[in-house]
């Protein structure tokens, strides 16, 4: 099991590994062997998310989501593909986590009359600080 958050755990069997070759640090071993990981969540069928949280979790994700709702995650960055596989798994649990916070209800709100009358009063202010400039004539 893979802790994501107190409530939400999932399970090894529910991400697909597959090693390719990587671009990657590594010198002459890049050329051989499979160090970056590619990593498969099926988020939509997922038992332990929530609706909710898929849907913010497909905005997050955006183009590593396809539209089977299959999460794609490539790690590279490490020379290890344990370092490679560990770094995707915890960007993959980053994103969920991500995904199950909540945004807060905007309500939208109107300025106060007094707020307009003090914006209007400061605008006629400055126009008559620019209207007075201007070129200087010498008699």
């Amino acid at each position: 099991m893979i802790p994501i958050t107190a409530s939400i755990s999932l399970d090894e069997d529910e991400i697909q590994e597959s090693f390719i070759r990587s671009s990657g640090p590594g010198g002459q071993n890049v050329n051989k062997v499979e160090t970056a990981v590619q990593i498969r969540f099926d988020a939509r069928h997922s038992p332990n998310l929530s609706a909710a949280v898929i849907h913010r979790l497909t905005k997050i994700a955006g183009q590593k989501m396809t539209k089977e709702g299959v999460l794609i995650l490539t790690a590279s960055e490490h020379r290890s593909q344990d370092r490679n596989r560990k770094a995707a798994v915890e960007r993959l649990a980053e994103m969920i986590r991500e995904a199950c916070i909540v945004p807060k209800y905007r309500r939208p709100t109107k300025p106060t009359y007094s707020s307009k009358l003090k914006r209007l009063e400061k605008k006629q202010r400055r126009g008559n600080v620019k209207k007075t400039r201007g070129k200087v004539q010498f008699d």
